[in-house]
């Protein structure tokens, strides 16, 4: 008998190129398993290929390894016609490691493209989800679902960890960790188990070439630096950036290009200006490297032996988690390795302070993406609650067409709420029409908690994911925009003192006597994504921007299942949005968990 603990077994590592994905599938490698690796980028795959290959005949094992290039994790036909192969090559799936992952866009929310949120979105969160629903065609009683997520959305009842300039990510990874733990609901009754790890910072390319120099290049950008304008800072980020850490002369070429690329765009290329500027881009990016080293040893300070984990390590905590008894006693659970000792401010209340509302005058514009009856019912009542408290103006938007004569009796539209310009559009028009817009409330609606996530359609999971994550995401980032003076996205001082509520009313706990721990986990999926989101977003906001502006998050519903207390409810929603809670912490809402 083989003392190679996974010999026999199939593993698959998404996004197995490089990086951690690489020394995952090296671990099981070196334990006798088959390896399947697959990722965008053939060469690199190749590379992993013939080290795995070594591994393997050094461990004396017959495994065997299975490449798959060309494959994103969020290409639904491409993740389905990877798993016909790997049953037809191996006859089954024994472990998936969802590890596939990107930066994405390293901004401030305002200033971020909505292109790149929704790449970011597409592979952590919906990369995970179809590798696991497409991937359990391929599995059998015993298998493991393994997925890697960040420390950043580790929550517990009252407290957030915001990730600045990173909400698509932080929406992403926690909706992926709740998506675990459904899961492992889900599939208890077929004997394959679901776990997630949050590892901490992690020594790795992605965190120090992209990850800590982006999000120093976007102080800079934000703060301003001598000689530079915010959108000069934009060139220096994109052109010369990337090349720090490079040859002493590769680094001072991109600078001249980027000094000769702003001397261009200014008017101004003769000599003196464009040796000027190349001194000034130089001193930005020597800037931006001393930031980047401060926020790495920053973060090593609050680790108790100031170590970042190694790919290895990582490696082999997966391994371990992938383990017959362990996977047992962890099943359903997100397990912390990240070790950072990292405080912040309690942000999750169960009141709002409902006190006369404040609205007279005041504009407000409410969205909804639903179609429920229920939810349209609860937008009428919270406008019809806020012309009589005196709101000069209440727009309501809908994203269906056919829901707008239900909005007869106050000002309406209907409009393409994943459209970016539409939005922007429609924004400006009731500015420009009403003045100010004051207050913003957005609506997301529920989903059927009582249907399985893992035997979801693409389009179905697709749908949920413009529902939840992408209308509101689109929503807040241009109704700040719309309460700040124009041009702020490109002038970020523009934010600073600007005032205004944003208010998202999430999807709303089960509602039932006996609910099984089953659908409560379904339904804290979303919920789980608007959270971590709502916290960063307003980091971003007060600590970076200087903004008065405030996100709030309401969820409504009780853990006890009892039906939300509708005028409570109404109260809180419209007292947010009159900014009653603007000196308060608390920035996410459970109204329903207060006492009576």
């Amino acid at each position: 008998m083989s003392d190679l603990k996974f010999e026999g077994k199939t593993v698959v590592v998404t996004g197995s190129g490089t990086g951690i994905g690489q020394a995952i599938a090296k671990k099981f490698a070196e334990n006798g398993a088959n390896i399947v690796i697959m990722g965008r980028r053939k060469e690199p795959l190749d590379q992993t290929a013939q080290i795995l290959k070594e591994i393997i005949k050094n461990a004396g094992s017959s495994a065997k390894v299975a490449i798959f290039p060309g494959v994103d994790v969020a290409d639904e036909a491409g993740i389905n016609s990877m798993f016909d192969g790997i049953k037809q090559q191996f006859g089954k799936a024994d472990i998936i490691v969802n590890n596939a992952g990107v930066s994405g866009p390293v901004r401030t929310f305002t200033n971020a493209s909505v292109k790149e949120f929704r790449e970011c979105v597409a592979i952590h969160l919906t990369g995970t989800f179809w590798t696991t629903a497409s991937g359990l065609r391929a599995m059998e009683k015993g298998g493991k679902i393994i997925t890697i997520s960040t420390f950043f959305s580790e929550e517990n009842r009252y407290e957030q960890r915001p990730y600045r300039f990173r909400t698509p990510y932080t929406a992403s990874q926690g909706a992926k960790n709740r998506l675990a733990e459904a899961l492992a609901w889900e599939l208890a009754e077929r004997g394959i188990r679901s776990i997630a790890t949050n590892p901490g910072p992690v020594h790795s390319d992605r965190i120090y070439k992209t990850v800590y120099p982006k999000a120093a290049a976007e102080f800079l950008r934000v703060g301003g630096y001598p000689g530079l304008a915010s959108t000069e800072v934009e060139v220096v980020t994109a052109k010369a950036l990337p090349y720090l850490g490079d040859a002493e002369d590769v680094v001072a070429k991109a600078v001249k290009e980027t000094a000769v690329e702003i001397a261009k765009k200014r008017g101004q290329q003769d000599d003196e200006t464009v040796n000027k500027l190349t001194e000034t881009v130089a001193g930005a990016l020597a800037k931006m490297q001393e930031i980047a080293e401060k926020i790495q040893g920053n973060t090593s300070k609050m680790i108790v032996d100031s170590e970042f984990l190694s790919q290895d390590e990582v490696a082999e905590m997966v391994m371990n988690l992938s383990d017959e008894k362990i996977s047992k006693l962890i099943n359903g659970r997100v397990i912390p390795n990240d070790r950072v000792f990292y405080p912040v401010k309690p942000i999750i209340g169960t009141s709002v302070d409902n006190a006369e509302l404040q609205l007279s005058g005041k504009t407000i514009v409410m969205t909804l993406t639903s179609s429920a009856q229920k939810d349209i019912n609860r937008v009428k009542a919270v406008a019809k609650m806020a012309q009589e408290a005196g709101a000069k103006q209440v727009i309501i938007l809908t994203n269906n067409f056919n829901d707008a004569p239900q909005f007869k009796e106050f000002h309406s539209h209907a409009i393409n709420m994943l459209d970016e310009d539409r939005i922007r559009g429609i924004f400006n028009v009731a500015s420009t029409n009403f003045g100010p817009i004051d207050a913003i409330i957005h609506f997301t609606g529920d989903y059927d908690y009582n249907t399985a996530l893992s035997g979801l359609s693409r389009k179905q999971w697709d749908d949920l994911i413009d529902q939840f994550i992408y209308t509101p995401g689109l929503i807040v980032k241009e109704g700040v925009n719309a309460m700040a003076p124009p041009g702020a996205p490109e002038e970020p001082s523009k934010y600073k003192g600007t005032k205004g509520s944003v208010v998202i009313v999430g999807p709303d706990a089960p509602v039932g006597k006996k609910i099984s721990g089953m659908m409560r986990a379904r339904a804290d999926v979303f919920r789980g994504a608007l959270r971590p989101y709502t916290a960063t977003v307003n980091q971003e906001l007060a600590d970076v921007l200087g903004s008065s502006i405030k996100l709030h998050l309401v969820l409504a519903g009780n853990s006890e299942g009892a039906e939300p207390n509708a005028d409570r409810l109404h109260r809180s929603i419209l007292n947010l949005a009159a900014g009653s809670s603007l000196k308060r912490n608390e920035a996410i809402f459970y109204v329903d968990e207060a006492r009576a």
